[in-house]
Order: C-alpha cells, then structure tokens, then sequence
C-alpha cells in the first residue's frame, strides 16, 4: 500500500480528534459557505452544498449551525467571506505537495503555509510545479464492519463507481469528482455506513521514504493538516505501514 493511501487513512481516523479542537467544524462551515455562495443555498439544487451538508450532519454539527453557514454563503446575513486557494511544493525526499486551503486572509494564509514548509524541510514550489502529477477523483470511505467486499463492490458498480478498494477495516470507493454526490446518496440508500464523502488529489507516480526522510516528510504533513485554512492536502510518496503506523502515533 502506497503512504499516501494509508496516511489519508489515518487522517480520517483522526476526525474525531479534530472535532475535539474545533477545526473540523471550521472547516465544515467554510465549505458550506463557499458552495452556498458559488451554487446558492438551495440543498437540493446544489450538489456541492449537499455533501458538505452531508458532512456536517456526519459530524453532528447543530441544525442552526449548518443553516447559519449557508445563509452567510449566499449574503443573506452578513459573515466572513472566504476565498480557495492553491499551493504547490515539495518535501523531504522530494516528495511533491498539493493543497488546496479557503481562508479570509490570503497574504495571512501564504506566509503560514511558506514557513511552515521552510521550518521543516520543505519549499514552497511556482504554479503548476506539481499540479500535473496529481488527479482530482471523489472518494467515499465506506465501514467495513457488518458488511462484505461483495455487497460494497456491487452497490458501488450499480451506482457508477469507478473502483472499490479494502484498506485496513474499510472500504475506499472512487468515482468522478462530479458524480461524489450522487455516489454518496446511492450508497446510503443500500444501507452503507459512509464515513466520509470527499474529493482528494491522487498521485500518479510515487517517491519511496525512509529513515529520517520520512519521519521530517510526517511532520511536514501533520503540520500542514492542522493549519486551520488547509482542506485538502496530498502527496506522492510511499511508506511501509509500519513505518507509517509509527509515525503517526
């Protein structure tokens, strides 16, 4: 198994903790309010507004919250107004970083992120630097427990996934960006436990880490995971599981 694919694990694994700290929930009301403003509030008409709300119900976020952040997005109560941005760099061992971060202080968010990369053995990289070695795919996490490969492979092809794959107690379901959604919807409707509905960035190619490298390359990682604005974060590297375990306890 690739590192990227189990760190991305042991990141959901530890949402709960995030709650705990409140970032889940900023973050949750972020994306609520930027699908709000770009698709309008209507759930129903707004495929990216229905996942976010989705998560957020995942996470037991209050009703009032979750109808709060939409009215925000579309301005019908005044609020903080968030913007997407990118950044691209690389690691230790060369291992190529793509993050994606919203936030209401752009030049804020770019000097945090650029230190954080330079304190740990890292540099910030020019637009386009490692964008094309990555793909935008939607990925559904699926419990594995109380049900079989089978059944998950089965409602997964019938609604239009592209690949099923069991990763440590789970299932990760992959699909096209623009039919996350609907994949989400299909699969809970066969009465499977989705823990998370996301778009991530896949790598096409993978850097091997070892030794000092990688335990530099985990801190970077973490690091840049929980700086509040930063929402999606990938990177091509490989990692035994051991080693991975080990770290990121």
């Amino acid at each position: 198994m690739s590192g990227h694919s189990k760190w991305h694990s042991i990141k959901h694994k530890k949402g709960a903790l995030d709650a705990k700290r409140g970032k889940l929930f900023t973050r949750l009301i972020k994306e609520i309010n930027i699908a709000a403003r770009i698709g309008g509030g209507d759930v129903d008409g707004n495929p990216r507004l229905r996942t976010a709300v989705a998560a957020a119900k995942a996470g037991n976020m209050p009703k009032d919250t979750i109808e709060r952040a939409i009215k925000k997005g579309t301005g019908e109560i005044e609020g903080v107004e968030y913007e997407e941005i990118t950044y691209e760099g690389y690691g230790p061992g060369g291992v190529a970083i793509y993050l994606e971060a919203t936030t209401d202080n752009r030049n804020r968010t770019a000097s945090e992120i650029r230190s954080i990369f330079t304190k740990n053995g890292g540099k910030i990289g020019e637009p386009g630097s490692v964008a094309y070695m990555f793909s935008k795919q939607g990925m559904v996490i699926i419990d594995g427990e109380g049900t079989s490969e089978d059944a998950v492979m089965e409602a997964a092809l019938e609604a239009g996934a592209e690949d099923v794959k069991s990763d440590d107690g789970s299932f990760v379901v992959t699909t096209d960006p623009d039919s996350l959604e609907g994949l989400r919807e299909a699969l809970a409707q066969k009465k499977l436990n989705v823990l998370s509905a996301e778009v991530q960035y896949i790598p096409s190619t993978t850097v091997a880490v070892d030794g000092k490298e990688a335990e530099r390359l985990m801190r970077l990682l973490n690091t840049l995971e929980d700086q509040d604005d930063v929402d999606r974060l990938s990177a091509n590297f490989e990692m035994s599981d051991e080693l991975m375990e080990k770290l990121s306890a």
